[in-house]
C-alpha cells in the first residue's frame, strides 16, 4: 500500500474516533467534512486519470480532491489578512520547493536516506510551516506548494513534446502531498501548543500589548471559526 494511503487511513480512523476534533476545529474542518475529503482521495487515487490532452492527465485523489481541499480552506479563512498569509505562505513555499527540485534529482538511486520526493515532502512541510504559521496557512502552503510545482512540472515536459502520459497528481506526488500537508499541520500545532503552555495557557499572555488589542477587538465572536493569531493561536 502507497504510504499515502498508509496515512490516509490512519488519519480517518484518528477522525472517526474523534481523537483530531481540536485539530480539524483549528482547520475550520467538521469531521464529516474531514473524513468526505479522505474518502475522496482514498477512492479517486484508484479512479482512471482524467485526460487534459493526449499526453496530459490528472489524478483525481492525488490531484482535482487536493486542490478542492487547499482552494475550499482558503475560502474558509475568517479573513481577508488570513487569506493573503496563506497566499503569501504558499507562494514562498512553492519557490523553495521549486528551487529544491532543481537541486536534488527525483530519481530513486539517489536515495541515500528516503525517497527524494519524501526529502522534498519534509522540506516542503517546514517552509509551509515558517512562511504560514498558523494551521490553516501552513497546511495550504505544504500542500499546494506541492500540487503546484506538480502541475508546473507536468505542463513545462507537455510543451516540450513528451511522448509518455503525464500525470499530475499521481504515484509519488500523491504521497508527498499528504506528507507535507501533514508536517506543516503538525509543526504549527506543536510550536502553538508549546508556545500556549510557556504562557500558562492564558490568552494574550506572554505577547506583545499591540497584538492583545488586536486579538480583541469588538465584533470577535470565538467558536468553530475562530481565527489564528500569527503564532498559531486561536483568538479569543
Amino acid at each position: 500500500m502507497p504510504v499515502g494511503m498508509f496515512v490516509l487511513l490512519v488519519i480517518s480512523i484518528l477522525v472517526f474516533l474523534g481523537l483530531a476534533e481540536r485539530v480539524l476545529d483549528r482547520l475550520r474542518l467538521s469531521d464529516r467534512a474531514a473524513l468526505v475529503f479522505i474518502g475522496a482521495m482514498l477512492v479517486g487515487g484508484f479512479l482512471p486519470h482524467i485526460p487534459l490532452s493526449r499526453t496530459l492527465a490528472i489524478n483525481i485523489g492525488g490531484g482535482i480532491i487536493p486542490l478542492i481541499l487547499v482552494a475550499y480552506l482558503f475560502v474558509k479563512a475568517g479573513t481577508a489578512r488570513e487569506r493573503i498569509r496563506a497566499a503569501i505562505a504558499l507562494l514562498v513555499t512553492a519557490v523553495v520547493v521549486y528551487l529544491v527540485l532543481k537541486i536534488i534529482p527525483l530519481e530513486p538511486t539517489y536515495a541515500f536516506l528516503m525517497d527524494p520526493l519524501y526529502l522534498v515532502a519534509l522540506i516542503a512541510g517546514v517552509a509551509g510551516y515558517l512562511a504560514g504559521r498558523s494551521r490553516r496557512s501552513a497546511f495550504i502552503a505544504g500542500v499546494g506548494a506541492i500540487l503546484l510545482n506538480d502541475i508546473f512540472t507536468r505542463i513545462e515536459l507537455f510543451y516540450r513534446g513528451a511522448s509518455s502520459e503525464l500525470v499530475i497528481g499521481g504515484a509519488g506526488i500523491f504521497d508527498a502531498t499528504i506528507i507535507s500537508g501533514l508536517i506543516a499541520l503538525g509543526l504549527a500545532e506543536l510550536v502553538g501548543e508549546i508556545r500556549e503552555r510557556l504562557a500558562g495557557g492564558e490568552p494574550g499572555r506572554g505577547y506583545p500589548e499591540e497584538l492583545v488589542e488586536g486579538l480583541t477587538e469588538p465584533g470577535f465572536e470565538a467558536g468553530p471559526d475562530h481565527e489564528e493569531d500569527e503564532h498559531g493561536h486561536d483568538k479569543e
